[in-house]
């Protein structure tokens, strides 16, 4: 069992940067390929950015490429979002999930963790 929390969610204004966390719990965290979704308000989820257990491989939505960035520290059982140059199109719910085959994929339904989100805010 894993538990996924994230933080670091709020207001950012377009063209400044925010980071995001998800704090893992357990000690296999190492083991997990990490990703992060999002939703914004009459939208289904999608997929924003993954990467594999060991962070050599990331895999980003095309729509964020270039300018969110994910990575991970193993040592501190936590994976990140730096989102800069946010958009007010970037505006939604941020969900990171786990998948315990490790690896960096695009799949909701692969994943088998999921937190309960933190909220962006970028005006326009």
């Amino acid at each position: 069992q894993v538990q996924l929390v994230e933080s670091g969610g709020g207001l950012v204004q377009a063209g400044g940067s925010l980071r995001l966390s998800c704090a893992a719990s357990g000690r296999t965290f190492s083991a997990y390929g990490m990703g992060w979704f999002r939703q914004a308000p009459g939208k289904e989820r999608e997929f924003v950015a993954a990467i594999s257990r060991s962070g050599g491989r990331t895999y980003y939505a095309d729509s964020v490429k270039g300018r969110f960035t994910i990575s991970r520290d193993n040592a501190k059982n936590t994976v990140y979002l730096q989102m800069n140059s946010p958009k007010p199109e970037d505006t939604a719910v941020y969900y990171c999930s786990a998948d315990h085959l490790g690896r960096a994929i695009d799949a909701q339904r692969e994943y088998d963790y999921w937190g309960q989100g933190t909220q962006v805010t970028v005006p326009s």
